[in-house]
């Protein structure tokens, strides 16, 4: 019998998509609550969630329970290290261990994948002042020192992940230090990790989702889905706006309305790819439409679900 999208590929969502990420927990007072957004995923139809910020969908077996209760299974969680910086990186495997410990309590769900371990590059407030731009000014990028340090940091976390039974996928990530095309492509030449493609990041770092997909896909092993408008992206990096315009203006939007080439990104995955496939949207907190986010991921989820997923 052939294999359909629906029989490879897991969908998850994110608490990012309802504007609950690290630069809003505990920060923006209207930022929704843990549970009310797992009801939401598991109400629209998801079977899957990322982790979001540490402690936020719960803690130990009360994480668990929760998932359990709405059926889904824990997709994955998100980590900037500071891998080229060693006196800070051994301390920092603490964190990893942290968020290894939740994977462990939150257990597998059914359909059998475990969650991905998410790194990514903790960044500097100098790449944050100016996202985008690495694409054509490799300046802000690592000196050969610098590279060696980052990949001798980072093959220590993925160590510290298979150690602990699970594969890690490396995020790339606007403001941080592997963000353009030829970063990702770095990387990957000199560590042994995967990579999550997240199609608006890479969108930021002016590269191509399709394109990355064909040239890539022997090392890609996780999946963020995130549509995004090219214009707000190009005032951004024009004007060299810090990274937190990126969500002020609204840069990533429902799937479909926005400029990545979404079917051409699903065609591959559904000829090419296995595992979880994570929705983002990532939005900052709006007061004044509460609503408005779980509209969109249903609305998300019914996209995808037209197009065989």
């Amino acid at each position: 019998m052939t294999q359909t999208a629906k029989d490879k590929i897991v969908l998850a969502n994110a608490p990012v998509s309802f504007g609950a990420f690290e630069i809003t927990v505990g920060i923006d007072p209207h930022v929704p609550d843990g549970e009310g957004i797992l009801d939401a995923v598991s109400g629209a139809g998801y079977r899957g969630i990322d982790l979001g910020p540490a402690g936020y969908l719960g803690q130990g077996d009360e994480l668990k329970k929760r998932l359990n209760d709405r059926k889904l299974g824990l997709a994955g969680g998100y980590l900037e290290l500071p891998y080229s910086e060693p006196a800070r990186m051994r301390p920092a495997l603490h964190e990893l261990d942290i968020l290894l410990d939740v994977f462990d309590a939150a257990g597998v769900p059914e359909s059998g994948l475990k969650p991905k371990p998410t790194l990514a590059d903790l960044g500097s407030d100098r790449r944050k002042a100016h996202p985008g731009q690495a694409a054509t000014n490799r300046d802000l990028g690592f000196d050969k020192e610098g590279w060696k340090r980052f990949a001798d940091g980072l093959e220590s976390a993925v160590a510290r992940c298979r150690e602990r039974g699970y594969e890690p996928t490396f995020h790339h990530e606007t403001g941080t230090h592997i963000e353009a095309v030829w970063e990702i492509e770095k990387m990957l030449e000199l560590t042994s990790i995967d990579l999550c493609l997240d199609t608006g990041h890479l969108l930021l770092g002016q590269g191509e989702p399709v394109k990355a997909l064909k040239e890539w896909n022997g090392r890609i092993n996780h999946i963020h889905l995130k549509d995004a408008r090219i214009n707000v992206i190009d005032k951004i990096v024009k004007e060299a706006a810090p990274v937190i315009e990126i969500w002020r203006r609204g840069a990533f939007c429902a799937l479909g309305k926005g400029d990545v080439d979404i079917d051409g990104v699903l065609d591959h995955l559904r000829r090419h790819y296995a595992g979880w496939l994570v929705v983002e949207q990532d939005i900052l907190p709006d007061a004044s439409a509460p609503d408005r986010p779980a509209k969109d991921q249903v609305a998300n989820l019914n996209y995808l679900s037209q197009r065989g997923f």
